[in-house]
């Protein structure tokens, strides 16, 4: 089970959304190591997608964004 020291606030981009949320890093894994070792789809948790227009699309404690659909990840401060 992840730990809270696990938990990376992100920021998703894809052509259509935004989704905020949470990826589980092993402890001293870069987001750029994370995508790498990424299989299909990445879990997001405690999710919030976005359109890019400002509209909240719905909210979930668990997500999986397909890898091939992300042109940006970022982690937030």
């Amino acid at each position: 089970m992840a730990t809270d020291e696990n938990k990376t606030k992100v920021t998703i981009l894809t052509a259509s959304y935004r989704v905020k949320g949470y990826i589980n890093l092993v402890p001293g894994a870069r987001v750029t190591d994370y995508m790498v070792d990424a299989k299909d789809f990445i879990a997001v948790t405690d999710a919030e997608v976005w359109e890019l227009g400002g509209r909240l699309v719905l909210t979930a404690p668990f997500i999986n964004v397909s890898r091939d659909s992300i042109e940006i990840v970022t982690p937030e401060h």
